[in-house]
C-alpha cells in the first residue's frame, strides 16, 4: 500500500511534466541564453504598454524560454497565468509570420490586440504591420499552422 502512495504522485508529475514538454514543441525565438523577447518584460506591454527591459534578477521560465521582468511583482503575475503574456507565434515577428518566415525581433516594437501580443522584429516593421493589423493577423494565423514545425533557418 505504501507503494502505491508513493508511486502515483510520481507518475501524476511525470505526465504532467511530459505533457508540458509536448505543448512546447513549436520553435521559440530565444537568444543563445534562452531569453525571450529580447530581454524585454512581457506582462509590461499589457500593464504599462511600453516596451521595458526585464532584468536577470527576475525570471520565468514557460516552454523552455526565459522570460525576464522588470519587477517580481510582473514576474508573479506571469507565473499565475503565463499563457495570457506570452507572444503569439513563438515571440517570432507577427509581420514576418505573414509572409512565411520567422525572424527574431528587438523587443521595442510589440501591440497587444484583443489580450494577445503581438511583436516585430524593430520598428520599421512594426509601421507596415500596422498598417493591417486584422488582415495581417488574418494571415498569420494561417501562415502559422504552415510553419510553425518548421525551423527558422529552413524558411
Amino acid at each position: 500500500m505504501k507503494v502505491t502512495t508513493h508511486v502515483i504522485p510520481f507518475l501524476i508529475a511525470t505526465l504532467i511534466a511530459f505533457s508540458s514538454t509536448l505543448s512546447a514543441d513549436v520553435e521559440i525565438d530565444t537568444n543563445d541564453n534562452s531569453v525571450i523577447l529580447a530581454g524585454h518584460d512581457t506582462v509590461a506591454y499589457f500593464t504599462q504598454n511600453k516596451s521595458v527591459l526585464g532584468s536577470a534578477e527576475f525570471t520565468a521560465i514557460h516552454h523552455n524560454a526565459i522570460y525576464r521582468f522588470s519587477s517580481v511583482e510582473n514576474r508573479d503575475i506571469f507565473k499565475s497565468d503565463p499563457h495570457k503574456y506570452e507572444p503569439q507565434y513563438g515571440g517570432f515577428c507577427a509581420y514576418g509570420v505573414s509572409v512565411g518566415k520567422k525572424f527574431s525581433v528587438d523587443g521595442k516594437a510589440f501591440k497587444v490586440v484583443d489580450g494577445k501580443l503581438y511583436v516585430n522584429k524593430n520598428l520599421k516593421v512594426y509601421n507596415l504591420w500596422i498598417k493591417d493589423i486584422p488582415g495581417n493577423i488574418q494571415k498569420e494565423n494561417k501562415q502559422w499552422e504552415n510553419i510553425k514545425d518548421t525551423p527558422a533557418d529552413k524558411l
